[in-house]
Order: C-alpha cells, then structure tokens, then sequence
C-alpha cells in the first residue's frame, strides 16, 4: 500500500503557507513542497490532503494510506463535516477526490514525531511562499 504523508502549516494564523507531501511508495521515496498564499493552518492541512490526493491520481495510485498529524483534518474527514463554514468548500474537494479518484484511502492519524518529513517539507514550502509571494 502506499503511504502518504501530509503536513500543512502557516507562517502566522493566517500567514504565508504551505504544504508538504511525503509518499513512499515501497521504497520509492517521493517529496513535494507545495507554496501556499496566505491563509490559516488549518486551511494548509485541508490545502496539503487536496495537493496529496492529486498528486497521488496523477502518479496512478488507486489505494492510499494517509498520515496526518491533524486531528482536526482527520476528524472532518472520517465525520465528513466542519463546524467552520470556512472550510466546508476545502472538505468537499477532499471527500469528493476521495470518492472518485480512488478505490480506498485511508486516513489515519500519527503524532508529529512520526511525520518529520511532511513537516519539514511543509516548512520548505513556507519558505518558498515568502520568497513567491511577498513581492
């Protein structure tokens, strides 16, 4: 099964954001940094599960086990609700890519110490949203 990690993150609560995506896919180890604009953390972990998700279509995988140190994210997705209207257009892309692109995801939950690469990945990728961003 392949395994993917995710971990979102913001510079500031809202601040300039970003994504990170950790796969491996049976020793094939694949890293993405995504940039994100400014927004909250919890918008960047539902952004970093819709970065996953179509990047894990677009590589042909079709059964996915993702790892979040999200509660929140984890939560709304097993729950498929929000209590924020804020985010509900951010779960619906999740749920309906998860419904359509794929024939199981699983997502479960792991402590941050158990996600350091999505982290640091993430972290990359804030970076780069200052440096992309900020002008």
């Amino acid at each position: 099964m392949i395994e993917v990690y995710i971990d979102g993150g913001s510079a500031g609560n809202p601040g300039p954001s970003g994504a990170g995506v950790f796969i491996n896919n049976n020793g094939q180890l694949i890293r993405k940094a995504f940039p994100l604009h400014v927004m909250s953390n919890h918008e960047a972990e539902f952004q970093a599960i819709i970065k996953a998700l179509t990047l894990c279509k677009e590589l042909g995988f079709r059964v996915i086990s993702i790892r979040t140190d999200s509660q929140v994210l984890e939560n709304a997705l097993e729950k498929k609700y929000v209590k924020s209207e804020k985010f509900r257009f951010l779960l619906d892309e999740a749920l309906k890519q998860m419904d359509h692109d794929f024939d199981h995801v699983f997502v479960k939950w792991i402590p941050s110490k158990q996600n350091k690469e999505a982290d640091q990945l993430a972290k990359k990728a804030i970076l780069m949203a200052k440096e992309k961003f900020s002008h």
